[in-house]
């Protein structure tokens, strides 16, 4: 149920309702009932926005809010909230304020005292990395990389090193581009999945490498947006003797570990294969 304003004094919340980001099953039920309560909606595109309100049956007044207003529209949006009005602020398609400009009406509200309540949903980058196939643990996103020449070789460059899982949402006129872009930066054998349409009737993931990916869209047309996850930079194994990856295996096994175990987490350690490993250690026990 929404706070309403018991006084002047009470500001209403801007509550951030993620929105579908293909299948209209995916809006929640207290996604609508969050746009049926609050005083009004503000959207990165009222026309979109309208669409999902017809379907759902939600009467709310809307007004724009997106990159190139967000200056004049966020100060409106302020004044209402502090006045006890509540918002909802929606993208297009998935979480406002994520690669959008809504964070500027979030920092605006953190500077105000005006309380955010966030309304979860469908989020491309999150759905995209859990299909990957790639390392989840650790992840940076990227969001979209940026056209100016200058900008997105520093945003490459600096991405060059990095460990972590990356997520980049691209369209699919500007696939190839940026799939050697990303072959410059990494390499053509680096893992990359890409998935595209997602909740959609046409969805896909391509697990592949950077020079797959461009021999592919060489042949088919690209189709769809897309979300590109790409594996971290492998780190770099210590050089050692077979002898020293024994000792490395004897470690793990006075830890508890299994033989088997102990060479596969051994061998994550070293350069040395896990059958390499296994087979040595059994060797070496027969000659004890």
């Amino acid at each position: 149920m929404l706070r309403t304003a018991g006084s002047e004094k009470m500001s209403g919340i801007l509550y951030l309702v993620a929105t579908p980001i293909g299948n209209l099953g995916d809006f929640s039920q207290r996604a609508a009932e969050t746009l049926r309560s609050v005083d009004f909606i503000a959207a990165e595109d009222t026309r979109v926005t309208l669409k999902l309100l017809n379907h759902f049956g939600i009467r709310k007044p809307l007004i724009s809010y997106f990159e190139h207003n967000r200056t004049a529209s966020g100060e409106k949006i302020i004044e209402r909230l502090k006045k006890g009005e509540n918002v909802a602020l929606v993208s297009d398609a998935g979480m406002p304020a994520i690669s959008d400009p809504g964070e500027d009406l979030v920092r605006l509200c953190a500077r105000e005292g005006v309380p955010v309540c966030c309304v979860p949903g469908a989020c491309a980058a999150v759905s995209a990395l859990a299909l990957s196939g790639q390392p989840t643990q650790r992840f940076t996103f990227e969001g979209f990389l940026s056209t100016s020449g200058k900008s997105r070789a520093e945003h490459l460059e600096s991405l060059k090193n990095e460990k972590r899982t990356m997520i980049i949402y691209e369209a699919p006129h500007k696939l190839m581009e940026t799939l050697s872009d990303l072959r410059e930066t990494f390499g053509g054998d680096r893992e990359l999945s890409l998935c595209r349409e997602i909740t959609k009737l046409h969805e896909e993931t391509i697990r592949t490498t950077i020079d797959g990916a461009l021999e592919l869209y060489s042949n088919i047309p690209p189709k769809g947006e897309y979300v590109l996850v790409i594996r971290g930079r492998a780190e770099e194994k210590p050089e050692m003797s077979l002898e020293q990856a024994l000792e490395r295996v004897e470690m793990y096994r006075g830890e508890g570990k299994s033989l088997k175990q102990a060479a596969k987490l051994a061998s994550e350690d070293t350069l040395y294969s896990k059958n390499d490993l296994y087979n040595a250690a059994v060797e070496k026990t027969k000659r004890s």
